[in-house]
């Protein structure tokens, strides 16, 4: 893929500058859609503040529910089911809750936009591609999205539940209470939800890895028991509890992404050593 070699409606060859300015249209266009989304949400802030941030931290929040009835049909007894969390959260700046209201609400209009992101994105590139590399690249705005959003809610019913959980009930001593900042909280929540959004992006960073010949199906096999004994030890400090159930809950997913990852390699390869 040659950037700079692309054209532009009229058929002739754009230069850097002109690069520049389709770009800034494309950042502009985003921006602009981020923002709107921001404001919308930023209009409710109790949906998105008592239900959705801070959904995690209630006992009945929907993960625990499903955790504690596979629990109880699984294994016969409570070990999975998570009772009242023992702490409180506070601000502790006078500003605090208005700079948190806005960033949270940027972060969820980034994450509404998404879709319209990697669009715009792919409009961008696209017209640098070669016919054959569109067809390989065919569905990428339909695949990138499908992944992160998945990442996201993988993260937000599994992870961040069962991080919370752990790391909020968690005492060294009875001496000591809990009393959590609420940037804390806030932070932990939105810092898994977007890096496992990312993590699972990986099946099409492998793509363009292989396309460029930096990874190899071959290679992705024969690490393939590191990957696993690294994804079983993140699973494992992630859950809260000892049981293999829970664990296989977060690490099952993993695994299929490292597989898929593999299966796209394969097709990258191939489609490579053709071209």
């Amino acid at each position: 893929m040659a950037l700079l070699s692309s054209t532009d409606k009229d058929g002739k060859e754009m230069s850097f500058l002109d690069h520049i300015e389709v770009l800034r249209w494309h950042l502009v266009r985003s921006a602009v859609v981020v923002i709107i989304l921001a404001v919308v949400l930023f209009c409710y802030n109790n949906i998105v503040f008592d239900i959705i941030i801070f959904g995690p931290k209630q006992p009945d929040f929907i993960s625990y529910r499903v955790l504690c009835k596979l629990s109880h049909l699984l294994l016969h007894n409570d070990s999975m089911c998570i009772g009242q969390s023992h702490y409180e959260l506070i601000n502790l700046e006078l500003a605090g809750q208005f700079t948190t209201h806005i960033w949270i609400s940027l972060v969820g209009g980034i994450i509404l936009a998404v879709p319209y992101l990697v669009w715009e994105l792919w409009r961008f590139i696209k017209p640098a591609l070669k016919l054959k590399e569109k067809m390989a690249a065919k569905g990428f705005v339909f695949y990138a999205t499908t992944l992160f959003l998945s990442g996201i809610l993988f993260s937000y019913f599994v992870i961040v539940p069962l991080t919370v959980s752990f790391l909020g009930s968690y005492q060294m001593s009875t001496l000591v209470e809990n009393r959590i900042s609420m940037d804390s909280y806030i932070s932990l929540v939105t810092t898994l939800t977007l890096a496992m959004g990312l993590v699972f992006e990986l099946p099409i960073v492998i793509y363009f890895l292989t396309k460029i010949g930096l990874v190899t199906p071959k290679f992705l096999k024969t690490y393939r028991k590191h990957a696993i004994v690294v994804i079983l030890i993140v699973a494992a400090f992630i859950t809260p509890s000892p049981d293999i159930t829970s664990q296989l809950l977060v690490a099952t997913p993993l695994f299929v992404l490292y597989e898929v990852s593999i299966f796209v390699s394969k097709r990258a390869d191939r489609i490579r050593q053709k071209s």
